[in-house]
């Protein structure tokens, strides 16, 4: 569970950015859209939230923050030394280009809170540090400083960090976080930290979702029919799926496809197994359908089809997912259908979480999203992107929130001039 994000001089951040799930004292969609934690001490966290703002605004470098931060915990430990680390300072200030970019993260994995974060500049990993609260108190368990000073890194090891403390120290490159190492070499106690990033699902504007997961779940009947019953949720009418398995063939190819890049191709495939997904639609004044394959399905058809599976299972396993432009190629009945699965208890026992942004407005309704879900993004006269909650401008509890947006009451919104021709 996410219950805070911050990014420092990333991209188009310059300052401190924070991104905060926990909810606030409104009694609107209290029991929906946000749940009780059962760690005494912390407040209620929220199920969604979504980030407005207009393009240029820095909304993707969010999602791009929480992909780097998730890709180099989980593959720092495999580099080598003298790899540069692939940080995006912000470039519009004097300094921050040769300062380093931070990341942290404060959320729960297994019922214990964590406080993880780290600092690295294209060199070296200049920070890194770790506090769990399993007792509701922090334990500071491990802190790394690099002391440019004294031209090496300073370390401490908390008393409630156990283990083989001095060889994963060793093991950690510079340019190599220390809790992907310590967890490569075995360490147990670190694990839970590990997992919670690997099975954090982020996708980038510029990520194109696999189907292939929800046509592998669609070989197993009980999955076939949990994808259709998502599927017909969401009004598709389908009236059923095919999933065909067969050996991967040149066929399948674009048949301008150079013939070098066609053998390299096959070469790789050869004897692996390939799905075929067809969907059946009703023939009007018949009792017969037509099947039709997926790739000759609307855009929106294939991106439900393509999100089924991993929002299926994710739901069920109670994961955050973070996705950029969610609603790109979705009617809004469609984003509404999405937000009502995690909004829902039935659908979304274990509390998964869902942060994403668009340019749908009509999400901005109280009768589904509260006011402190909502948040916005622009940039400031430094050019640098600032995150805020509409929370800080104190809505009415009625509030038309769609309508005072679009008239500019909360900002994040493109300023469009005059076009003389």
């Amino acid at each position: 569970m996410l219950i805070e994000f911050n990014v420092t001089n990333f991209r188009s951040f310059l300052s401190t950015q924070r991104l905060q799930m926990t909810a606030g004292s409104f009694a609107d969609l209290r029991e929906e859209n946000s749940f009780a934690l059962s760690i005494p001490g912390l407040p209620r966290l929220l199920r969604s939230s979504v980030i407005y703002g207009p393009n240029a605004a820095g909304k993707s470098n969010l999602f791009k923050a929480f992909f780097f931060m998730r890709q180099f915990v989980l593959t720092s430990a495999q580099g080598q030394e003298g790899d540069p680390v692939p940080v995006s300072p912000f470039l519009f200030a004097y300094e921050s280009p040769t300062q380093p970019s931070e990341f942290e993260v404060i959320f729960i994995a297994d019922g214990v809170r964590y406080q993880y974060g780290f600092a690295a500049d294209h060199e070296r990993v200049t920070h890194e540090w770790l506090l769990a609260y399993p007792q509701g108190k922090a334990q500071r368990w491990f802190e790394r400083s690099w002391n440019p000073e004294k031209g090496q890194e300073e370390w401490y090891f908390g008393s409630k960090f156990t283990g083989k403390k001095n060889i994963w120290q060793q093991a950690t490159r510079s340019n190599a976080l220390f809790l992907a190492v310590a967890v490569q070499l075995n360490n147990e106690q670190l694990k839970p930290i590990f997992y919670w990033f690997r099975d954090l699902v982020v996708i980038r504007y510029q990520d194109i979702l696999d189907p292939g997961f929800s046509k592998h779940q669609c070989l197993d009947e009980d999955g076939r029919r949990l994808i259709m019953e998502f599927m017909n949720k969401a009004d598709l009418s389908i009236d059923d799926i095919k999933c065909e398995q067969h050996d991967f063939s040149e066929s399948e190819l674009p048949p301008d496809m150079p013939r070098e890049m066609k053998s390299l191709i096959l070469d790789d495939l050869q004897g692996k197994k390939t799905f075929r997904i067809s969907f059946a639609h009703k023939i009007k004044d018949s009792d017969e359908v037509a099947w039709l394959p997926l790739e000759e399905e609307s855009d929106g058809t294939k991106k439900l089809f393509a999100y089924a599976a991993p929002l299926l299972d994710g739901l069920a396993k109670g994961r955050v997912f973070l996705i950029d432009e969610l609603d790109n190629s979705l009617h809004p009945l469609m984003l509404r259908f999405l937000l009502k699965l995690f909004h829902s208890s039935d659908t979304n026992r274990n509390n998964g979480q869902l942060v994403f942004s668009t340019h749908n407005t009509s999400v901005l309704d109280r009768k589904i999203m509260r006011r402190d879900q909502i948040w916005f993004m622009e940039k400031d006269k430094e050019n640098a992107s600032i995150l805020y909650p509409l929370s800080d401008f104190r809505p009415r509890k009625h509030e038309a929130l769609e309508k005072g947006y679009l008239q500019g009451r909360y900002g994040a919104l493109p300023y469009i001039g005059e076009v003389n021709f």
